[in-house]
């Protein structure tokens, strides 16, 4: 079968290269072979395979955390009813080769009515933000700043929100060509290239602070954030896109409460028995045509790594890949 292998850590673009390699084993007790259908590149991908999980990631890797596919054989102790059951195949990596073999229980069973394109997104940012909006902004909060606000995972935070009657304050870093998706869900957008903007961003936030900081920069932006979140509110810091961590000031105990929230842990929690609950509410979303992410390019498993090294894998949006092409 072919899959897309990244032979050791590094830049994906410069690391990644689409192989031949043996198909998967005969299932075991309680495994499944899930044929892919399709796929797509998120920053986890990225991070993973520049090894910056060194102790829990080995190499040569197939990259790959989100993705749906449709299980083709089953081992022992599997209903034989699974087969042709449309799943997210979660709890590894893997998701760019055309199957994939794993336990039972990581399989997520995706609603029928969901088509591919739509079911292909529904793990890491509609489950991240579904997740960190029920656990950290009970009701009356309505003071949140969102960083990387025009990144899908910023469009998901605001969307749930609104739900709850909250217009959060975006934060983004000025990259040309990209806005927030809809500015009527945004009590205001500051940039970070402008002149005097954590001055405009102490004046929105108040004399108080903010409640709830939702963080994926990380950097001197985020401590910029973490600066004007009250001394009872909470930083929830869940990404690292500036690629400069936290300043140290952040975690010594004095102002907001830090929390590291990483999907990993929710879903890797309790072998997977919990997911279909997990997912539940995110599925409810996309059946109402919320927490869609917007593809802008469809390519072929074996373009892949050609695409990484163009200039149209820098463009906002996501792109599909299909795993058997």
């Amino acid at each position: 079968m072919l899959a897309a292998v990244a032979g050791s850590p590094g830049r994906l673009a410069d690391v990644l290269a689409v192989r031949d390699v043996a198909g998967p084993a005969a299932c075991g007790v309680g495994e499944v072979v899930v044929r892919m259908v399709a796929s797509t590149v998120n920053p986890s991908d990225e991070v993973t395979v520049s090894g910056a999980y060194g102790s829990r990631t080995s190499f040569p890797m197939v990259p790959g955390f989100e993705g749906v596919g449709v299980i083709d054989a089953v081992g022992p102790g599997v209903p034989a009813g699974a087969v042709g059951r449309r799943v997210l195949p979660l709890g590894s990596a893997g998701a760019w080769q055309q199957y994939k073999r794993l336990d039972h229980s990581w399989c997520v069973p995706v609603p029928d009515d969901l088509p591919d394109e739509v079911a292909c997104f529904a793990y890491i940012n509609p489950l991240t933000a579904v997740t960190m909006v029920e656990r950290f902004c009970p009701p009356g909060v309505r003071n949140v700043v969102v960083t990387a606000a025009t990144s899908a995972i910023g469009r998901h935070l605001a969307e749930l929100l609104a739900d709850r009657g909250v217009a959060p304050v975006g934060i983004v870093r000025g990259t040309p060509g990209r806005t927030v998706a809809d500015p009527s869900r945004w009590r205001a957008v500051i940039r970070t290239d402008e002149p005097g903007w954590r001055r405009r961003l102490r004046t929105l936030t108040g004399p108080r602070g903010v409640e709830v900081a939702f963080d994926c920069v990380g950097g001197g932006v985020g401590a910029d954030v973490f600066a004007v979140t009250a001394a009872d509110g909470v930083f929830v810091h869940y990404g690292l896109l500036s690629g400069t961590p936290l300043p140290a000031e952040c975690f010594t105990g004095r102002g907001a409460r830090v929390e590291l929230f990483r999907l990993r842990d929710t879903v890797q929690q309790d072998g997977g028995r919990h997911l279909p609950a997990l997912f539940a509410p995110v599925f409810e979303n996309l059946h109402r045509g919320r927490l869609r992410t917007a593809v802008t390019r469809r390519v072929r498993l074996s373009e892949l790594p050609g695409h990484l090294k163009s200039p149209a894998a820098g463009q906002a949006g996501k792109i599909l890949i299909d795993p058997q092409g």
